[in-house]
């Protein structure tokens, strides 16, 4: 399998003795678009550092684009593009002469830098503004200026580092497409984000970052699917214990017991159906089924339900209003977010290295 992003056992301690990155293996399949999560002081922006060779590591090995970031450095810059989260434009400078300082910087063929220019411009829609100075931008117009300077060496590997904070969701969904595209065209995106929603979308694989260690790494959808197996069995633990307690006798047990329901978490699934014609009789039916443990009509055709986790529960509750005449609009599950899977991981994390295991 080839990597567009290589680590292994990468470490940076910082000339004051503080260890930003812990022995980090991150990879990030070529040509896929890989998410970076982690909370503030998790070590996100060091090892970004190191990746776009701007700091030097202090262990390890880093490849980027195939190329050893300490032997060949010159190699990996010139294969990448950087879109910082602080936008780093010369202010008086127009659109245009921005980007062709870049491209010189770069060494772009000046038979073909104007018309790079030209296409890039249009592919961002800025063309327009190509005349006015960066500081008569708005933050969006701004960003997508970044995007274009970036891009103007055709990298192989763009790192963007919270690329649309601050923007409207207008322009961040411009910025997603873009993205996307560039992605369909070939090229790795290497997304830093603190935007669940925004990950979640467009990312290929998601590394979650915590005390300069990858902790958690998947898919969106398997992460979230992990955070429900992990849930299951950590019930399914508690119960077995509170189990042996009451065998034991619950003279002296009670506030053991009690503690261990306290900590179960909810394994009831919540589902929303829209019924374009719903009648009382389908809300009965639903409420009459063993894996319903509640159901409430809300109005305008929607029906609240909670299930018993279980493979066949939503097909119990499908089966149940078509076969009382009625007629689905859609349905939504409740899912895990890939916001919960993040607090969940960070906060047993944390819980790990209060503990000493870490």
């Amino acid at each position: 399998m080839k990597y567009s992003i290589e680590t292994h056992d990468l470490v940076k301690i910082y000339d004051n003795g503080f260890k930003a990155v812990d022995n980090l293996n991150l990879f990030i399949e070529d040509k896929t678009i890989g998410g970076i999560l982690g909370p503030n002081g998790a070590g996100k922006t060091t090892t970004i550092k190191m990746l776009t060779c701007l700091i030097q590591k202090t262990s390890g090995d880093a490849k980027v684009a195939g190329f050893d970031v300490s032997t060949n450095p010159d190699d990996v810059r010139s294969r990448i593009g950087m879109v910082p989260q602080q936008i780093s434009l010369y202010k008086d400078l127009t659109v245009r002469e921005n980007v062709e300082l870049c491209a010189d910087f770069y060494n772009v063929d000046q038979r073909i830098k104007d018309k790079k220019i030209d296409d890039l411009l249009d592919l961002v829609n800025i063309s327009y503004a190509q005349d006015k100075y960066v500081n008569q931008l708005s933050g969006g117009m701004q960003q997508k200026t970044s995007v274009v300077a970036s891009l103007i060496h055709n990298p192989e590997i763009l790192f963007l580092d919270e690329p649309t904070v601050g923007l409207d969701p207008t322009t961040k969904r411009v910025l997603w497409d873009l993205m996307l595209e560039l992605n369909d065209e070939g090229k790795s995106i290497i997304l830093c984000s603190h935007d669940m929603y925004e990950v979640d979308k467009i990312c290929d694989s998601i590394n979650i970052i915590d005390s300069g260690k990858v902790v958690a790494n998947n898919t969106p959808q398997g992460l979230k699917d992990q955070l429900l197996k992990t849930k299951e069995e950590t019930n399914k633990n508690i119960r077995s214990m509170i189990l042996k307690l009451e065998e034991e006798g619950t003279k002296g047990n009670e506030e053991k017991i009690n503690h261990l329901r306290a900590s179960l978490t909810d394994e009831n699934e919540k589902v929303t159906v829209m019924v374009s014609n719903i009648t009382d009789e389908m809300v009965e039916a639903v409420r009459d089924l063993e894996v319903v443990t509640d159901a409430k009509h809300v109005g305008n055709g929607r029906l609240n339900i909670d299930l018993k986790r279980s493979e066949t529960s939503v097909n119990h509750v499908i089966t149940a209003i078509l076969s009382n005449g009625g007629n689905i609009a859609s349905i939504k599950t409740n899912d895990p977010t890939l916001e919960d899977v993040f607090v969940a991981i960070t906060a047993k994390q944390r819980t790990e290295i209060k503990n000493g295991r870490n």
